[in-house]
């Protein structure tokens, strides 16, 4: 493999590892605050030991999540140094203001929500871990922008061969951020309120204080449908804008390689596992749906594959591998991120139901259903993620910069294999640890029950484990 193929492997493997912590801790975070609001609101120590409980299981994924991100953003530097001068001065800014303004802002105040127990007040205790989840938040929006801008550029000029910024206003704006932000958003609180679901049922399976994780389940519950309907809207807008903005990604996730009007949305194809095939095999497909789904009309016209690339090398010019990603990578990413959304949406739907009727914890099966699902939003924020990367190929910056010039050139296949290698074994090292961690704290439960305090005092004891 060359130096090229071996820097996209690493970035991959670690921007995949990454991107499993990040949304589980802004979920969580997000699960928690709601929770401490209720122990303040009502007083019930009930809530108070979800806090304790979710709380530990926070804390070791924003602490894996830091240090992944870490590795991640030296990568910038070391096997992309000719995509760092390149978009170095509109991709710097949003993540400097990542990195000044709101990483410090959710660090400081996780620190003062673990520390300040008992020497503030209940409210400003509260009001800490409300910013440790708007900290999250607002982090993964900066990321998200400079993400977008590579997907749609905006805001921008050309000054001797380079985009030159000159609208911070438009980057952070973007129509492509705005929807992706959303989308991680939804991702994210589908990922923590799963995550919280399925430890819950699982604890309730074992016989394990059934009202406490009882209650925790009906906290999760509404969290998912929002995320699942939420994330349904957002996809619908990224996939209008798709259309426009990034047209072979579009066509590559359906496998659509002749342009059609009306167009069918396959439901399931198989074709050879080639980059561009020229054709499917066979192909399931349900008659008008894309086009309603990509034109809002009955009969709208959408473009295939095969006129794209006719499109792209007639302004581009001619390119090794062409200007078709990977089909049968965007086909069936986009397939399990969609398929396993919609069992998590069943998921919801159940569980509510069950809920309404007071049968929640008594449904063994449904509780089984629920503890394999935790695994199921991570399965969805991965495919998303290739999707989105690999669908833009041979672009590392959509019409402006491909990636085989992005590189760095005095870099051999041989330090990056070896700097792949010494990743690979640390991100091993890591999520074992890290796995190691939370199974521990979720087997040894929500610990013992502590008496009902006053409504003046509503500050959850937060005996967290260093």
């Amino acid at each position: 493999m060359t130096a090229l193929d071996l820097a996209r492997l690493q970035f991959a493997t670690t921007t995949i590892f990454h991107f499993f912590f990040v949304p589980l801790s802004i979920g969580l975070a997000f699960y928690v605050a709601v929770c401490q609001t209720l122990h303040y609101r009502t007083g019930k120590e009930i809530y108070a030991r979800q806090v304790n409980f979710f709380g530990k299981l926070m804390l070791i994924s924003f602490a894996v999540g830091v240090v992944t991100g870490i590795i991640q953003e030296f990568q910038f530097g070391m096997n992309w140094s000719e995509y760092s001068r390149f978009v170095g001065d509109i991709f710097g800014a949003p993540l400097a203001m990542e990195a000044l303004i709101t990483f410090f802002l959710e660090s400081t105040f996780l620190g003062f929500w673990i520390f300040a127990k008992g020497r503030v007040s209940p409210k400003i205790h509260l009001m800490s871990i409300w910013l440790v989840s708007i900290g999250s938040m607002l982090s993964a929006f900066f990321i998200i922008a400079a993400n977008s801008w590579m997907q749609h550029p905006v805001g921008y000029k050309m000054v001797d061969g380079k985009p030159q910024l000159e609208s911070i206003w438009a980057v952070v704006t973007n129509n492509t951020a705005i929807a992706a932000y959303i989308h991680v958003l939804m991702a994210a609180l589908l990922t923590g309120s799963m995550v919280a679901l399925g430890v819950a049922a699982w604890q309730i399976r074992r016989g394990h204080e059934a009202a406490l994780f009882t209650s925790a389940a009906k906290v999760a519950l509404p969290m998912i449908a929002v995320g699942a309907i939420g994330g349904f809207l957002a996809g619908d807008q990224l996939a209008l804008l798709l259309v426009k903005q990034q047209p072979m990604k579009m066509s590559a996730a359906e496998a659509l390689f002749e342009t059609e009007g009306p167009a069918a949305f396959s439901l399931f194809a198989t074709g050879d596992f080639t980059r561009d095939p020229g054709h499917t095999n066979r192909n399931l497909k349900i008659p008008h749906m894309l086009s309603v789904l990509a034109t809002r009309t009955w009969d709208g016209k959408v473009e295939g594959i095969n006129e794209l690339e006719a499109a792209d090398k007639a302004k581009y010019g001619d390119n090794e591998y062409g200007y078709v990603p990977y089909v049968a990578v965007i086909y069936w990413s986009f397939r399990v991120m969609v398929y396993t959304w919609g069992l998590m949406a069943l998921l919801a739907a159940i569980g509510l139901w069950l809920s309404w009727k007071g049968k929640l914890a008594e449904s063994r099966r449904y509780l089984r259903f629920a503890t394999i699902m935790a695994v199921a939003p991570f399965l969805v924020n991965t495919a998303g993620w290739v999707m989105t990367e690999v669908g833009r190929q041979p672009w590392i910056v959509q019409g402006l910069f491909q990636t085989e010039d992005a590189n760095s050139p005095l870099v051999s296949s041989a330090q990056v294999a070896g700097t792949l290698i010494g990743f690979t074994l640390i991100f091993t090292a890591l999520g074992g640890i890290a796995l190691w961690l939370f199974l521990k704290y979720v087997r040894k439960g929500a610990g013992e029950p502590v008496p009902e305090r006053a409504a003046e005092d509503r500050t959850p004891d937060l005996t967290l484990a260093y």
